[in-house]
């Protein structure tokens, strides 16, 4: 029997952050700990700064948490049957709202998780279906674990991204024909942006991170990325075409609407809310998407000194 190997999870933080939930989290894991090290990797370039941490990482498989993801206990465990199983190179699970955030948090969640709006990504925010063979539309870096040497192969993340270095290294690790896995049931709780300004804020961000991926690593997964684009496009175009050309936008409310309607647990003027919000979803993804295709590249080489010394942190019941 193949003997268990050692794992690293890696967790980027800010400077002078004290409070990482992630940390406790990662403590209660159900693995030996002789076999387990945790990595906080502070700084403001959080790919710099992963890759920073995955340099003095000892282990075989790398776990990254965000600073406030809380991993199921099983999860170790259960990615590695996908490992040796599977010959997986890369294993991810969903990210799932908390049952006791703040209603409005739950409807940010509801949003994300909704194929209408994030598309084949919802699956990073809904624990449905079955372990599958995927891409890096579905797998999220808070929730996600990869082989060590597979990253090093590859060069790590790519420092001139933030968002989207995980899905430039996972398009890569597929194109080279490593296998990627997603299941459903390795899970990590946490909550999502806490207001609509910070929701708003991070979907424009996304649309830029993905946008900007695409022009330094294009790959046909990005062409989908486009529609919120050509829709807000349409929408500016609208007062100058004729009439017959709203179609589009009928079915495509008709749409939105149908999906508020059947939304569970929530009063009817929540529903409108999300309707709302589905499509503020496509306008600031759209609209940070077009901004990311003719705004100026970071350099690929980040300096070091944005990220600072990586902490190695030993669960004080092994500590010698």
């Amino acid at each position: 029997m193949k003997p268990m190997p050692k794992i690293s999870i890696v967790i980027a933080v800010r400077h002078g952050q004290s409070t990482i939930p992630a940390i406790d989290a990662a403590k209660r894991l159900e693995y030996p700990k002789k076999l387990l090290e945790i990595l906080v990797a502070r700084g403001m370039q959080p790919a710099v700064q992963r890759n920073k941490a995955i340099r003095k990482a000892t282990g075989e498989i790398i776990y990254f948490l965000d600073d406030d993801s809380l991993p199921d206990k099983g999860n170790l465990k259960r990615a590695l049957q996908h490992f040796s199983g599977m010959n997986a190179d890369i294993v991810g699970g969903p990210s799932i709202c908390p049952k006791d955030a703040p209603q409005q948090e739950q409807l940010f969640h509801k949003v994300m998780g909704s194929w209408l709006a994030f598309g084949p990504s919802s699956a990073r925010y809904r624990n449905t279906g079955r372990v599958r063979e995927t891409n890096e539309k579905e797998l999220i870096l808070c929730n996600l674990m990869v082989e060590k040497s597979i990253f090093l192969k590859h060069g790590g993340f790519d420092e001139a991204l933030h968002p989207n270095e995980e899905n430039a290294l996972m398009d890569m690790v597929e194109k080279s024909g490593g296998k990627l896995v997603y299941d459903p049931h390795i899970i990590v709780h946490r909550r999502p942006r806490h207001t609509t300004g910070q929701f708003l804020d991070m979907l424009l961000g996304y649309g830029e991170g993905r946008a900007k991926q695409f022009r330094l690593h294009p790959s046909p997964n990005s062409f989908f990325n486009f529609l919120p684009a050509f829709f807000c496009f349409y929408l500016l175009l609208l007062p100058f075409l004729p009439l017959w050309t709203l179609w589009p936008l009928a079915v495509y409310g008709g749409m939105v609407l149908l999906q508020s309607f059947f939304l569970r647990h929530f009063p009817l003027y929540l529903r409108g809310t999300f309707a709302l919000l589905i499509v503020l979803c496509h306008v600031c993804y759209g609209f940070g998407f077009s901004k990311g295709l003719f705004t100026p590249l970071k350099s690929h080489d980040s300096p070091s000194k944005a990220a600072a010394p990586v902490e190695t942190i030993v669960p004080p019941y092994i500590q010698r």
